[in-house]
């Protein structure tokens, strides 16, 4: 086990490396520079001054050598400074990350709650009407537009009821948890009605191949009660598959949601990290997309652990 840890732990290692390569080069291929930026912002700036600009911020070296230099400060523990926010990349990226790591943690919870006891009652019963309407809110569910549910649920209930507030994280001078909250609640609502299409279908997939293993109809032979026969034994092997799921959506915690974050002027990562790369703000897009990149690995990696846990039957060597 600990060596295969420590083999997947240099994998993602290189793998970050080669990303963190393709991700620089992809920003730096693209037209325009910051200093062009800045030159047509400023129509007072000369061309002496844009010479000197470029060779203080070392964008008048080739390409490689400008990656190497970041990645040499990178290792050293400085990701550099944003030229969009003025502020050191950490002190941007944390508040962001916090913001997302709330909206994703609650919608997930929301839609995989929901998804589990749908997916259950429909594999259960098979080729019934109530599965035959899972599917099919499943199926519309997976079909609808995020950019807009969130709009029919902001005409609803903020423009319509006025129960919930339409965008932002708060109200001017109010800046409590109960506030908070209800900001909160349009845009988790979104994602997790968005999801929960997708998880179901998921779910009911593996219980309905769960439920018919052989040693669940053993269980049911000896006479183990329905409750037991689902949350005991038929579960655990259904969510094997569904760990692979769950961690293939640990991209989304960090990178955020970016219609979403747009549609309810929510600051979270998706909506920087678009912000970053429209604006060439090569340090703040690195950081970013590496950040995503190594969560979602190491979410893997997690998933991978997992399997053994819940099936005694895969082992690592």
């Amino acid at each position: 086990m600990i060596r295969f840890i420590a083999i997947r732990l240099v994998e993602i290692a290189a793998m970050l490396a080669l990303m963190s390569f393709v991700i620089y080069a992809l920003i730096g291929l693209m037209p325009g520079d910051p200093i062009d930026l800045m030159m047509g912002a400023d129509p007072h700036l000369s061309a002496a001054d844009l010479v000197r600009l470029k060779a203080l911020y070392g964008i008048d070296r080739p390409l490689i050598a400008r990656y190497f230099g970041w990645a040499h400060a990178a290792l050293c523990g400085d990701l550099g400074y944003s030229r969009l926010f003025a502020a050191p990349v950490v002190a941007t990226l944390l508040p962001r990350l916090g913001n997302s790591l709330a909206l994703w943690g609650a919608s997930f919870a929301a839609a995989f709650a929901a998804s589990l006891g749908l997916g259950i009652a429909a594999a259960r019963r098979p080729r019934s009407r109530f599965d035959a309407a899972v599917n099919l809110a499943c199926f519309a569910g997976v079909s609808l537009p995020t950019f807009w549910l969130a709009l029919i649920l902001i005409l609803v209930f903020a423009q319509g009821l006025g129960w919930l507030p339409a965008s932002g994280m708060g109200s001017a001078g109010n800046g409590g948890l109960w506030d908070w909250l209800r900001h909160l609640v349009l845009p988790v609502a979104t994602l997790a009605i968005a999801s929960i299409g997708g998880y179901t279908r998921y779910v009911r997939a593996a219980m309905r191949d769960a439920l018919g293993q052989d040693h669940i109809r053993t269980a049911r032979a000896k006479g183990a009660s329905e409750a037991r026969i689902i949350w005991r034994h038929a579960l655990r092997g259904a969510l094997v598959p569904i760990a692979t799921i769950l961690a293939l959506s640990f991209g989304t915690l960090v990178s955020g949601a970016l219609v979403t974050e747009t549609m309810f002027a929510y600051p979270g990562m998706g909506k920087l990290i678009f912000d970053a790369v429209m604006g060439n703000d090569y340090n703040l897009a690195l950081a970013a997309l590496l950040l995503a990149t190594a969560v979602t690995m190491l979410a893997n990696l997690a998933a991978d652990l997992a399997y053994a846990w819940l099936d005694p039957r895969v082992a690592y060597r």
